[in-house]
């Protein structure tokens, strides 16, 4: 059984900047899939960015670009949400996911076949 471990969140104030990690096996982070999504109370899950290892392509939802970036350290099978100019709409609980294959548009939780437990991050204004 996967399991995906991130790490990074916490309570930043507006205009702040976190960094999220995840841990993802080896044959994942080399040609897989990998992302990042989010959900606030009463709200559903939205994904936020993906990496697709095969072509180094990246994926940002239209709410985060020019914001946040993705991106994979391939040595230490570690994929990254650097995330910058915070605001208090970004605030939610924060996942990661992954797939050895890409299994259809990126931005559909269903594509993902492992998932992390989550990280909070909490953005004040």
């Amino acid at each position: 059984q996967v399991q995906l471990v991130e790490s990074g969140g916490g309570s930043v104030q507006a205009g702040g900047s976190l960094r999220l990690s995840c841990d993802v096996p080896g044959y994942i982070a080399s040609s897989g899939i990998m992302g990042w999504f989010r959900q606030a109370p009463g709200q559903e899950r939205e994904a936020v960015a993906a990496f697709y290892a095969t072509y180094g392509s990246t994926y940002y939802a239209d709410s985060v670009k020019g914001r946040f970036t993705i991106s994979r350290d391939n040595a230490k099978d570690t994929v990254f949400l650097q995330m910058n100019s915070l605001k208090p709409e970004d605030s939610a609980m924060y996942y990661c996911a992954a797939s050895p294959r890409w299994g259809g548009p990126w931005y559909l939780p269903g594509q993902y076949q492992y998932w992390g437990q989550g990280t909070q991050v909490i953005v004040s204004s």
